[in-house]
């Protein structure tokens, strides 16, 4: 299913894996014009380089569906509250977006068109299907134009925010696939966890947010590789939740 805020790929199921990805698309729809050179489309600013293609073959695994962002995060960010600032940016990464600076109406339209779809859409997903585990699935850069002196060894990192029952099993399962693994890195997700905070806390659903370095996952054998191994690690940990 393709609606203009998300698709849904593979067939959810009642007690399976939801693979959620807020920043999966660079799409740009016609009518909305940021401002911006259109390079940035495939840069991080504007999308989580690979994470897609990597959701797309997760989702051909039985008892796993996707559930993807469509637009680019600088049209609309799923993963900020509503009232956040930062959910139709102003900037990113030292890049100004001149598209994205209208009036109170203009914010509000766009929040209708595409924010409140989503997050309604997920929530609908979630009451007829409930998971039994939801993989938040992003990646990062690995340097930010505007902190060159931060560095970012981290293959991947794990994200949670108050429960990190799915996380404290997930990450030494990635370890022992010999990753350099961040807990709570590159950043927190007691800061950027938005959706998993509507959707999976308030809800108690077990989850785990997974940030994979976008230089693992940018060509399709990191994409095939990383799609067997997260779909793998989050079986155990599903498995091992359901004990």
């Amino acid at each position: 299913m393709t609606e203009e805020a998300y698709r849904i790929l593979g067939t959810p199921v009642t007690g399976g894996i939801l693979v959620v990805s807020d920043h999966a698309s660079n799409r740009v729809p016609e009518d909305i014009d940021l401002g911006i050179d259109r390079a940035l489309l495939d840069q991080h600013v504007a999308i989580d380089i690979g994470v897609a293609q990597v959701a797309e073959r997760l989702a051909e695994t039985p008892g796993i569906g996707a559930f993807l962002g469509n637009v680019s995060r600088l049209v609309c960010d799923f993963n900020r509250e509503e009232e956040a600032s930062a959910v139709i940016p102003h900037a990113s990464d030292g890049h100004d977006i001149p598209g994205n600076l209208f009036d109170i109406a203009g914010r509000e339209e766009r929040l209708a068109r595409f924010h409140r779809p989503y997050h309604s859409a997920l929530a609908e997903l979630i009451r007829q299907a409930p998971p039994s585990l939801i993989v938040s699935l992003h990646s990062f850069t690995p340097q930010l134009t505007t902190r060159p002196e931060e560095r970012r060894p981290w293959q991947v990192g794990v994200l949670y925010n108050e429960h990190d029952w799915a996380s404290r099993l997930t990450i030494p399962l990635l370890e022992a696939e010999g990753l350099v693994v961040g807990d709570q890195q590159p950043y927190s997700g007691k800061l950027l966890n938005a959706t998993m905070n509507i959707h999976a806390e308030a809800n108690g659903v077990p989850y785990v947010g997974i940030e994979v370095r976008q230089d693992q996952i940018a060509d399709t054998v990191g994409q095939i590789a990383w799609a067997e191994r997260l779909g793998r690690i989050a079986t155990l940990v599903r498995q091992e939740l359901a004990r």
